[in-house]
């Protein structure tokens, strides 16, 4: 069973959640928080594998919530929960340690597959979505600089892995293209997660935008 909290001070938008995600077989809601403080004692009490986080809730907001989860030993993926997509929240979610971000109006058998691939530890986080981030990224020039020169020292394989979590593969679509074995390209994300400071591979997928490698 996939374990999930939902986190949001709207109780229409929790019993919402709650209800789509409780008719999946294998999703089981063991947690429902209406604000930062109560998310952050929610996972310490029922260890869920996905939480699905609100990002403006009044009191203990969904970044801060965010930056406290990470900071817990073995936290579960975080997926911010936002209103529209184009919120400048969202990337600074996505920079403390969110795996991805969902719209609230994603329809419900949509919401069930991504829980389900937070938990299997991929990114919620389309191509597209990570491009206009991205764009809309008021720091946009000095951060793509940054990425650059953090990149500078990967060698040409780990640009091919990069390229590829920017464009959103799993690993075994990774593995297919690169002609690698899973456990090669395994190895590589978790060396190149370590070289590059990046607490996931949505962090490494962005970093792969701001730096230029995806390009279509």
């Amino acid at each position: 069973m996939i374990r999930v909290a939902v986190v949001d001070d709207e109780p229409m938008v929790c019993a919402h959640l709650h209800t789509i995600l409780g008719s999946a077989e294998d999703i089981d809601v063991v947690a429902q928080a209406q604000d930062g403080a109560e998310a952050v004692e929610a996972v310490v009490r029922h260890r869920p594998d996905v939480v699905l986080m609100d990002l403006r809730m009044p009191g203990v907001d969904g970044l801060t919530a965010i930056e406290r989860i990470m900071r817990l030993p073995d936290p579960p993926a975080v997926v911010a929960l936002t209103t529209f997509d184009a919120d400048t929240y969202v990337m600074r979610a996505l920079r403390a340690g969110a795996s991805g971000f969902l719209v609230k109006s994603t329809p419900p058998e949509d919401l069930i597959g991504l829980v389900r691939v937070a938990a299997d530890g991929h990114t919620v986080l389309s191509p597209e979505a990570a491009r206009r981030l991205v764009a809309a990224s008021s720091d946009g020039k000095r951060r793509s600089e940054h990425a650059r020169h953090r990149t500078a020292e990967l060698t040409e394989r780990e640009i091919d892995v990069l390229t590829c979590l920017g464009e959103g593969l799993s690993n075994a679509d990774i593995a297919g293209r690169l002609h690698l074995s899973e456990a090669t390209v395994k190895s590589y994300v978790s060396r190149m997660l370590v070289k590059l400071d990046c607490s996931n591979r949505t962090q490494a997928g962005l970093l792969a935008h701001e730096a230029g490698l995806v390009t279509h």
